[in-house]
């Protein structure tokens, strides 16, 4: 038995398969077949080339550089600073105009503070103490402003009081206004020039007009059906967000401007334009969580007539704009076509494939079928049910 079984081994080494076409008479495979051609064919032009666009060769390596300009001034009357007039120098950070750029909003003022001792804020939990013996002197303060001094200060007969601290005194202790300081700043405009390139099409590309009337950016506002006039009013780009201005000038947050370019160089370079996304990037879903909003703090120093320094300490909340810039060009190629062309093509024939499992294995007859499409032939013999390598190259219909 195992002699046998190899001889049949080796001898099938010696066996070649040729197709055998046969046309079956089956309206249902039939029709499944040209469905599944139909669908191959739709796939292939209206996904493959007219949606996605595979034939062409694609540049993702943006090269991109940003250049933002803020305009707008507005004037202020508090007790910490007196009669203000705010000029972009004063509420934006940094100068220089880049990508990223953060304009003042609200303001914790705290003024002539020098270099002394003084009590430490009550607010901050490692400066609470009852004695002398819980301020350690030269031990910072953790989270605090300064470093102890040894001392314990109490008021009147209280128990508990706070460590006495070397720092900037008066130390901060005023809360976040309720109101915007700005809240005119909604009408603030910026100004953010993009300029871009794709370095495989040597093509570049900018988000501004290209004119020579020098009155254009000073008359024209931003709008969907003028996307070459990138001048924003700070309120709409907010409101654009879904958030309200005055409340997110109170506390401050993170604004995303994305600049996204999509290029087909096939068209004319003027159908090359850019398209604006706005999101509010900071968490404000969780109403007053202390994950919200955006502050920093800086100071101004000054010397008195002594030669004293002594500083202005500013908390500054507002919002911070980041300008993201990403996108893609396309141009047509042979070489991606035909990848694709060549991809259509095997689909074809994995419906084929299909078709024949339908036909062979899942259909009432399917083994008339199958004896139909399968046979057995031997070289030089003919007649009783076998046939020749030369009958095979014929076409065969069948009918159930």
């Amino acid at each position: 038995m195992g002699q046998a079984g190899c001889k049949g081994l080796y001898q099938s080494l010696f066996d070649y398969k040729t197709e055998k076409y046969v046309i079956a008479k089956n309206k249902k495979v039939g029709l499944l077949y040209r469905l599944l051609q139909v669908s191959i064919l739709t796939y292939l032009v209206v996904w493959v080339f007219l949606v996605k666009k595979c034939y062409q060769d694609t540049d993702t390596s943006l090269q991109s550089s940003i250049i933002t300009k803020v305009k707008g001034v507005t004037f202020t009357n508090t007790s910490e600073l007196g009669e203000r007039l705010w000029d972009v120098a004063d509420y934006v950070i940094p100068p220089q105009g880049e990508n990223v750029f953060f304009v003042i909003t609200n303001l914790v003022v705290t003024p002539n503070q020098r270099q002394e001792t003084c009590a430490e804020s009550a607010s901050v939990p490692d400066a609470l103490c009852y004695e002398d013996s819980d301020c350690p002197p030269g031990e910072p303060v953790a989270a605090g402003n300064g470093v102890r001094t040894g001392r314990c200060l109490r008021e009147g007969s209280a128990q508990k009081g706070t460590c006495e601290i070397f720092a900037w005194c008066p130390v901060e202790t005023m809360s976040r206004p309720t109101k915007p300081l700005l809240g005119e700043a909604k009408d603030f405009t910026v100004y953010i020039k993009n300029f871009i390139r794709f370095p495989k099409f040597n093509f570049s590309k900018t988000n501004v007009l290209d004119t020579t009337d020098r009155t254009f950016l000073k008359s024209c506002k931003f709008s969907p059906k003028n996307p070459y006039c990138p001048i924003f009013r700070l309120g709409s780009v907010v409101s654009w967000t879904g958030s309200n201005f005055q409340e997110i000038a109170v506390q401050g947050g993170v604004i995303g401007i994305q600049i996204e370019w999509d290029c087909d160089l096939d068209k004319a370079p003027s159908e090359c334009y850019p398209r604006y996304y706005f999101n509010r990037l900071d968490n404000r879903f969780s109403g007053n969580s202390i994950s919200s909003g955006y502050n920093f703090r800086f100071a101004k120093y000054y010397r008195d007539a002594a030669g004293v320094e002594f500083r202005t300490l500013f908390k500054a909340y507002g919002i911070r704009f980041d300008v993201m810039v990403n996108g893609k060009a396309g141009k047509f190629n042979i070489i991606p076509t035909i990848i694709n062309v060549g991809s259509g093509v095997a689909l074809m024939g994995v419906g084929s494939f299909f078709c024949d499992l339908v036909l062979i294995y899942f259909i009432k007859k399917s083994h008339f079928y199958r004896d139909k499409k399968y046979e057995e032939v031997r070289s030089g013999q003919q007649g009783n049910g076998k046939v020749n390598v030369e009958q095979l190259q014929s076409l065969q219909t069948v009918e159930a």
